[in-house]
């Protein structure tokens, strides 16, 4: 279904972070192909640099070192000790996130962000200072079932007592869009066609069509 003219009434917009706030395809390239050269790994492949590139660091692991759980042990200790502010200079914010982040907030709607990330969010949050244009941030470290799992819309919908109708999630991968049908909210597709949506976008302002 792609409604381009319709007006929904939406309360609050949920965002995924990769892809859609930010470009970060060579900042999660360089951490991973980082991580494989110090395991004596090869580099990434294409196919494996688009799986990393929206699941979880642990789920990443796993596929990169072929399920082997000491393999996968050494990786995350690994990763445990990489200081994540070294890659943040390779994110380049996406066009006009700030100036729909401004329009939304004067509408009043809430702003929320649901991220496969982990402890790396906190320091892009505090490196481009976007902790005031944000009423809620949640990673995979505050739920139990990250996504496509509901959970995370879940619990942004009861902190502000919204109905699903009421929200809206953009994101640009297939486990996006799972999240969102999971959840039985909107989903509008962020630069990517090819994934089932409610609606397609290719810059943040065209947001403001559906409001």
């Amino acid at each position: 279904m792609n409604i381009q003219n319709a007006e929904w009434n939406i309360r609050c917009v949920i965002y995924d972070c990769d892809g859609v706030l930010f470009d970060s395809l060579e900042a999660n390239r360089r951490l991973y192909e980082y991580i494989c050269a110090a395991m004596g790994r090869s580099v990434l492949t294409e196919e494996e640099l688009t799986y990393v590139h929206s699941h979880t660091r642990n789920e990443a692991l796993q596929v990169l070192f072929g399920y082997n759980e000491e393999l996968e042990k050494k990786a995350l200790n690994l990763a445990d000790q990489v200081d994540l502010r070294r890659y943040i200079q390779y994110l380049k914010m996406e066009p006009h996130v700030l100036e729909i982040l401004i329009a939304l907030g004067k509408r009043g709607i809430i702003r929320a962000i649901s991220t496969n990330r982990t402890t790396g969010m906190k320091y892009i949050m505090e490196e481009f200072g976007l902790q005031p244009y944000f009423e809620m941030v949640v990673t995979a470290l505050d739920v139990r079932h990250h996504k496509p799992h509901p959970e995370s819309i879940e619990k942004i919908l009861r902190a502000f007592h919204l109905k699903k109708e009421e929200a809206v999630l953009i994101g640009d991968s297939e486990l996006d869009q799972q999240t969102a049908q999971s959840s039985c909210i909107k989903f509008i597709a962020y630069k990517n066609r090819g994934i089932p949506n409610d609606a397609y976008i290719n810059d943040h302002l065209a947001l403001l069509s559906f409001l």
